[in-house]
Formats: structure tokens, C-alpha cells, sequence
């Protein structure tokens, strides 16, 4: 890959033994079971809950990573440290995704203590605020203020890179244009895994029967219930009808068969349109958020050495990306 970085990559990896593993008991579990539990209050409580005792129970994570909960303002999180000898003067601000109503920083080091080690520099991991109790408007000024508070705590903007997966994608997104529509300087780069873009009132078609995990029809309800009263084209609703002029290079990632797949391209194609260096990458049957699975993926392990090349790609086209933007 070398420097390039308006590129797109369908990596040629073949599917491992672990992956199609994975998505068969992806298809038998977690597809039915959002099937019948996303349908209203009552059954995304469940799922909460459920999701809430998987965090009780203690992940194995390499001895050279270290989790610290802390809180700056309003905002509470955990600083992730993949190892030491880290460079303490530059972050990773990362969104867990979750669909904005389960999952947290603890369900996600999987991914978040990888991306510090591959990186060189800590992650800061946001809990940000999520529905049903709050808005997608609650949760973009948590984003927002922690992105601040970083800078407060003197951090340049080209030392942050913002990431996020599935809702913390779509956040990424929408921090990202929040923050230029504001003039506030922006970070070097974003990285959005398997992104949901797009809230309005589009049917998803693409991909309803092959992806393995997500149910197409639970997504479009989650998206209708999330923007009830609000203007679901509105840029920082649905990133997918965004401007994204100005913005930092992005890379983004998803998996062939997601039924997300096609919103995650059009922003991918939106991007460039506005002069964008976008690194777009599909990976072939890999589930919905596939590197949270890097314990027993191979694949979801590899995607991690492209984090690496892409932000070498960042460095090496923008030595200063965003310490110019104010």
C-alpha cells in the first residue's frame, strides 16, 4: 500500500476457518436474537442488560495494558495504554458503537487496546450518553466536549485521531463536520468501522440476507425511533448527506456482506467528491464490526496493521494535518 491514501482496498486475505465460524454463530444467535428483542422499550432493555453482565465478567487482556477510568468535565471514560513507551503527547479518541443503546469502553478494548499499541499513544475511550434516556444531540455534545476538553488538557489538534465503529462511526462523522461548521481546528484524521451513516427514511436493501449479524429491518427501526422529530437528512443526523469540505482524511471499513456496507461507500464516494482523501476498504464476509472479534479473528487482528499504514499515509501526505484549521 506504500503511501497511497485515496485508495480503495478489498483486502485478498481468504476467509479464515474462525470467520465463517463466526458467522454462522453470528446467524444463529445474535441475528435472531436482535430480530426479537429490538422491537421496543421493554426487549432493548433486555439486550442492555444483557450486554451489561458480558462487561461484569473480567476480559483477558495482555499484561502489558493497563485501564484507567477517568473524567474530564462532564465527560467519563477510560484511558486504554496498549503497552508503554507510548507517546503520551498524541490520543486516539475513540466512540464504542452499540446502536446508541448498549455497549461501553469496557465492551470494546478488544479494539481500543489495539489501536493504542498500533498507534503509539493512548486511547482515550468516551462513555458517551445514549437512548433511549438521551438524544443523538446528548450524545454528539459529549463528543464534542471531550474532543475539547483534550485540547484544554494540551493536546494540538493534529496529535488527536478521532475513531469509532458502527454508532460510534456514525458519531465520529458527526463530530467531524460539528467541528468544522464551528471553526474549531480539527483532528489528523478520522477511522470509522463499519459506520451507520444513514437515518433517514431509506429501506435498506443491500446485503438483508448475507450479513450474518444485523437484522436489516431492526436497523431501519432503531434509525426511525432515534430520529422521531428530528430532520433525519440533517448532515449530523445521517453523515451520509454531509458536506464534508475541509474535513481531515478518513479511512473507513466495512465488511462485504453488511447491511451496511453501502451507506459506509457512499460516504467513502461523498468524501472525495469534497476533496477528501479517503482510504476505503472491504473485507471480504467479515461481520459488522469484524476487529472486536481480534481475540479469535485473524482477520480482525490484520485490520489493525491497515490502521497502521493508513495513519503512515496521513503523516506522510499532511506532516501537520489540522494544526492549520481554527
Amino acid at each position: 500500500m506504500g503511501h497511497e491514501l485515496n485508495v480503495d482496498i478489498r483486502p485478498e486475505y481468504p476467509v479464515s476457518w474462525q470467520a465463517a465460524a463466526i458467522n454462522g454463530v453470528l446467524r444463529g444467535t445474535m441475528k435472531p436474537i436482535s430480530t426479537i428483542l429490538v422491537r421496543n422499550t421493554a426487549g432493548m432493555a433486555v439486550a442492555s442488560r444483557i450486554i451489561c453482565l458480558g462487561e461484569r465478567v473480567p476480559g483477558i487482556l495482555p499484561k502489558h495494558v493497563s485501564i484507567v477510568p477517568d473524567g474530564f468535565g462532564s465527560c467519563t471514560g477510560e484511558w486504554v495504554h496498549g503497552g508503554t513507551g507510548l507517546d503520551e503527547g498524541k490520543v486516539v479518541l475513540y466512540f464504542h458503537g452499540g446502536a446508541y443503546f448498549v455497549c461501553s469502553p469496557a465492551t470494546h478494548r478488544p479494539i481500543t487496546w489495539r489501536l493504542s499499541a498500533v498507534t503509539g499513544r493512548p486511547v482515550f475511550s468516551l462513555d458517551y450518553r445514549q437512548g433511549p434516556i438521551h438524544s443523538l444531540a446528548e450524545s454528539l455534545s459529549d463528543a464534542l466536549q471531550a474532543y475539547e476538553c483534550l485540547l484544554d488538557l494540551g493536546y494540538a489538534a493534529q496529535d488527536i485521531v478521532l475513531a469509532g465503529d458502527s454508532a460510534g462511526g456514525h458519531l465520529t462523522l458527526a463530530t467531524l463536520l460539528s467541528l468544522r461548521d464551528r471553526n474549531m481546528p480539527l483532528p489528523a484524521a478520522g477511522i470509522c468501522l463499519s459506520p451507520w451513516t444513514d437515518l433517514s427514511s431509506s429501506r435498506r436493501r443491500a446485503n438483508v440476507w448475507s450479513d450474518p449479524m444485523l437484522p436489516a429491518g431492526r436497523v431501519d427501526w432503531l434509525a426511525r425511533r432515534w430520529t422521531d422529530g428530528l430532520d433525519c437528512f440533517d448532515p449530523l443526523v445521517s453523515p451520509v448527506y454531509g458536506d464534508y469540505t475541509g474535513i481531515p482524511p478518513l479511512m473507513i471499513v466495512t465488511g462485504s456482506t453488511e447491511v451496511l456496507r453501502d451507506e459506509a461507500r457512499r460516504v467513502a464516494l461523498s468524501a472525495r467528491e469534497n476533496g477528501v482523501q479517503v482510504t476505503y476498504e472491504e473485507w471480504n464476509r467479515m461481520p459488522h464490526i469484524f476487529p472486536l472479534l481480534a481475540d479469535v479473528l485473524p482477520e480482525g487482528r490484520l485490520f489493525f496493521e491497515h490502521v497502521s499504514r493508513f495513519l503512515d499515509a496521513v503523516h506522510a501526505h499532511h506532516p501537520t494535518s489540522g494544526a492549520e484549521a481554527a
